[in-house]
């Protein structure tokens, strides 16, 4: 299975997190998800956890030079 990434650095934020998760896909989410709730106090449910799951981005992609902020989905 291709080890996936989910990177903060990618949307704007009021603390402007810079973390990012690589790891297995299931494993990924689901840190992504805790972080999201913990961090950025969104409500971990089903669909925070699909739309991180969208986001996601191949491991191969992670560079650790600064990234520029996409807006955020509508």
């Amino acid at each position: 299975m291709a080890r996936m990434m989910a990177d903060c650095r990618r949307w704007p934020s009021d603390s402007d997190c810079s973390l990012t998760i690589i790891g297995e896909e299931d494993e990924v989410v689901r840190a992504a998800a805790e972080h999201a709730a913990s961090v950025h106090g969104h409500e971990d449910t089903p669909e925070l956890r699909e739309q991180i799951r969208e986001f996601l981005e191949p491991a191969e992609a992670y560079t650790n030079a600064q990234r520029e902020h996409e807006p955020m989905p509508g």
